[in-house]
């Protein structure tokens, strides 16, 4: 019996919908979320389709001694060898034990069975729609294995080559022309200004999108256009599908695939980078004009934010499918972890919640952390990201600012004072040393007027007196900026009223007028020669005309 006239349940593949497979593919992805969800554990439909050169005719039923797969794939590989014959095949209806059989050149190609008969049709008119797609699919193989074919196929590959191309670069015009700000610019000084951080991220991301499905459109419709890259096209369909389609995670009651996983990533993802764009449009756009100080914009910011993902994530795995009762397995293993091996990580994110909440240190304070001063530009769950005054980012554990002693010079009030140590010579007028130290600060913008400058006497050096110029300033973050500017001014006013600030001096007593020296044996040399030369010309004679 012909293989092909039984078969047993098989598996049915859906018919390809053409070249725009991948953007559907895409599609689904970011926005079919349901049919992602795990049905793949669902009952499948026992039939297997029939192709020519890649392309879908048909689909067979299983029999009672051949699967769907195995009559499919003898037909297949049959049809396969007469596309590639450049004589014309001859496919007729037969009818044998009271079944039409449809065969080729004369041989049985496949049995038309009852199960194989679609809704309204009898035997002999489906063996009959059959045989005209076999024909059709046969002509049209034979016609594009033809040079001239081939030749005007490429030529339109070309085309639609260069015209994706050329798409694609007018897609970046309009979007760069458009949407200019999301593009790195040049400012107004020649320096390069980046693009912004958030719609302009999202805009880049939306020009890559369209280029890339311009491209994997094109690619499908020029594979589309041969036989063979048809064929190989529909064999990675075939194989992405048993890859991406197959479950391989169960969780709970059901099983996943990898293509759920990919989908639940995707969208995890993307909900993250929305939030964080929503982030900083609260803080930009709303926070900032409430009047309430930056760390409190952080806080309200930050909580937001991760409050939404907590929901976020919940509605995704809903969405995805899964049982959120099984999640309790995942939270004990979860706090295992992080018992064990996830310590230091969870001492700072504790360390970060308590910074949050409590705000010991917030965004915008200057702090000092050991030989470390900056100020607060961010605080995240892990660490805080604090910029020195050399405009470096140094990221500090939150743990180092609850374990380890840390100067706000803002909390609270940000007026802080200035100590600044000047020493005079001895025999200086103090109190015109004090008039000049407080003449010194008069109609400086960086210090506080109130409180006033005071000087102090603090004692006497050993080369000089010493005082102690004692100012308040409300910019912690400028204090050495403020001091340096102090001192020129200290240094002006010291030297316009003639007080003179001393360096140290030693005044050396020997006691023994013998002082013996050790030098190198050619510096004692040349010594004795210069002492002998010196001596032999105070001995001298005097000369005739002198006596």
């Amino acid at each position: 019996m012909n293989p092909n006239a039984s078969g047993e349940p098989g598996r049915t593949r859906p018919p390809r919908q053409g070249w725009f497979w991948p953007a559907v593919l895409l599609v689904a992805l970011l926005v079919a979320m349901p049919s992602a969800s795990p049905s793949r554990a669902a009952v499948e439909i026992p039939a297997a389709q029939v192709e020519v050169d890649g392309t879908y005719l048909f689909q067979l039923r299983s029999s009672k001694d051949y699967s769907a797969e195995q009559r499919a794939d003898a037909a297949t590989g049959l049809l396969q060898s007469a596309a590639k014959n450049p004589t014309p095949a001859v496919i007729q209806v037969v009818e044998r034990n009271g079944l039409p059989v449809i065969s080729l050149d004369g041989k049985p190609l496949l049995t038309v069975t009852r199960l194989d008969v679609a809704e309204g049709l009898s035997l002999q008119d489906q063996a009959e729609t059959w045989r005209r797609r076999l024909v059709e699919a046969l002509e049209q193989g034979r016609l594009q294995r033809q040079p001239a074919y081939i030749r005007r196929m490429g030529l339109r590959s070309l085309a639609l080559l260069l015209g994706a191309f050329l798409l694609q670069r007018l897609l970046g015009a309009i979007f760069r022309r458009a949407f200019a700000q999301a593009w790195p610019h040049p400012g107004a000084a020649g320096e390069l200004i980046p693009g912004k951080a958030g719609s302009g991220f999202l805009t880049r991301a939306l020009l890559r999108c369209l280029q890339v499905a311009i491209w994997i459109s094109v690619a499908g419709t020029v594979a589309e256009l041969f036989p063979i890259s048809r064929m190989a096209l529909q064999r990675l369909r075939d194989a992405l599908s048993d890859s991406l389609a197959s479950p391989f995670l169960p969780l709970g009651e059901r099983s996943y695939s990898v293509l759920d996983v990919i989908v639940l990533i995707t969208l995890f993802l993307a909900l993250a980078k929305g939030l964080g764009v929503l982030q900083r449009l609260l803080r930009t756009r709303v926070l900032q004009y409430t009047g309430i100080g930056k760390g409190a914009q952080a806080g309200i910011a930050f909580v937001v934010q991760y409050a939404l993902l907590f929901v976020g994530s919940l509605v995704l795995l809903q969405l995805w499918g899964h049982d959120l009762s099984s999640l309790a397995l995942f939270a004990s293993v979860f706090g295992v972890a992080l018992g064990l091996g996830l310590q230091v990580i969870t001492k700072n994110f504790i360390s970060g919640l308590i910074i949050i909440f409590e705000r010991p240190i917030q965004v915008g304070d200057f702090v000092e952390i050991g030989e470390l001063h900056g100020t607060v530009q961010k605080i995240s769950l892990r660490c805080t990201e604090v910029v020195t005054l050399d405009r470096i980012a140094i990221i500090v554990p939150n743990a180092e600012f609850l374990e380890s002693q840390v100067v706000n010079w803002s909390h609270g009030s940000p007026t802080s004072r200035l100590i600044l140590p000047i020493g005079v010579a001895y025999g200086s007028d103090c109190t015109a040393v004090s008039h000049a130290l407080v003449e010194a600060c008069k109609d400086y913008q960086g210090i506080l007027q109130e409180p006033s400058p005071k000087v102090f006497f603090t004692g006497f050096g050993d080369s000089s007196l010493n005082f102690s110029l004692l100012v308040w300033i409300n910019q912690p973050m400028r204090q050495y900026e403020i001091i340096s500017d102090l001192n020129y001014r200290i240094e002006a006013v010291l030297r316009h009223h003639g007080i003179s600030v001393p360096f140290p001096q030693r005044d050396l007593h020997l006691r023994n007028e013998n002082l013996q020296l050790a030098l190198p044996p050619e510096l004692s040399e040349m010594l004795k020669a210069v002492l002998a030369g010196r001596g032999n010309s105070s001995a001298a004679p005097p000369d005739q005309d002198g006596a």
